[in-house]
């Protein structure tokens, strides 16, 4: 099983199309599992046009004061470095619950043993299928905002039948944050998904960075492509001591595709295709 993630330091530069368009191609001869880890904003099954259903719901501990027990000492919002607890001199605490990621450190510094655990729903995992492939999903409640707990649950769900697949692709979210690193944890390769601009240049230099720091191999895809218009994309790759492995060209029939939510049919995404069997 080969697992290959579809990245990108900046959002719009293209690497869902990428992704979905490489998870059907390589489903006409192999066993594929796409996976859509940008759970802030999932869009795999609207680009496939495939339907989800919901499989499980993610929680994530978050702490329960007992108020008889609380002294009203104040040491739960000192030791809280997300702000998700207030405590008034004097007063209880006031606990915001879409702040806390649940690390603990209020559970422990708690000297009544007044704060115990419980739990929200924070998120959702969704399965599907389509074009020849099998497709999972996970996606984020709104209103909340630590969306690697959700990222996790997503791979560990990936975990139990991964092995099942000649490929399983994973489709990041954008940046290089801690979702993004929870995404890319256990794959072989990374395509790093740019455009010839200065914020694709600037953020394609963050990913390569955190790809190099992770110990991924990466080949670099350069999407809207236009002869003459991607030297500084080029200046940057040369730091890497790479160079740019696909081109996909600036295309109106690309573009056509994607807003009627067709996989992509190019000769690049063949070319990719050659790259990653």
């Amino acid at each position: 099983m080969k697992q290959i993630a579809v990245t990108g330091g900046k959002g719009g530069t293209g690497k869902s199309t990428v992704a979905t368009a490489l998870a059907v191609l390589l489903g006409k001869e192999h066993k594929v599992l796409l996976v859509d880890a940008d759970v802030d904003c999932p869009n795999d099954h609207l680009l496939l046009g495939i339907k989800r259903k919901k499989v499980k719901t993610v929680w994530q501990r978050i702490p329960r004061w007992d108020m008889e027990k609380c002294t009203k000492c104040g040491l739960c919002s000192t030791v809280c470095k997300v702000n998700a607890v207030f405590a008034p001199k004097g007063r209880k605490p006031i606990f915001m619950q879409q702040q806390c990621n649940g690390c603990g450190a209020c559970v422990l510094s708690c000297p009544t043993k007044a704060i115990s655990w419980s739990g929200k729903e924070i998120g959702y995992i969704y399965k599907g299928r389509g074009h020849g492939i099998d497709f999972i999903s996970g996606e984020l409640k709104v209103n909340e905002a630590v969306s690697e707990f959700v990222v996790d649950a997503l791979k560990e769900e990936v975990k139990k039948t991964g092995k099942s697949y000649d490929f399983v692709l994973v489709d990041t979210a954008a940046g290089t944050h801690c979702d993004v690193i929870e995404a890319l944890k256990g794959v072989s390769l990374a395509l790093a998904v740019t455009e010839p601009t200065p914020l694709g240049e600037h953020d394609l230099e963050l990913i390569l960075q955190l790809l190099e720091k992770l110990g991924i191999g990466f080949e670099i895809v350069l999407n809207r492509f236009e002869e003459g218009k991607a030297k500084m994309i080029e200046a940057s790759v040369v730091k890497h001591g790479r160079k740019i492995a696909v081109r996909i060209p600036y295309s109106k029939q690309i573009m056509e595709a994607y807003s009627r939510g067709v996989p992509v049919k190019d000769n690049s995404i063949e070319e990719i295709r050659r790259l990653v069997e």
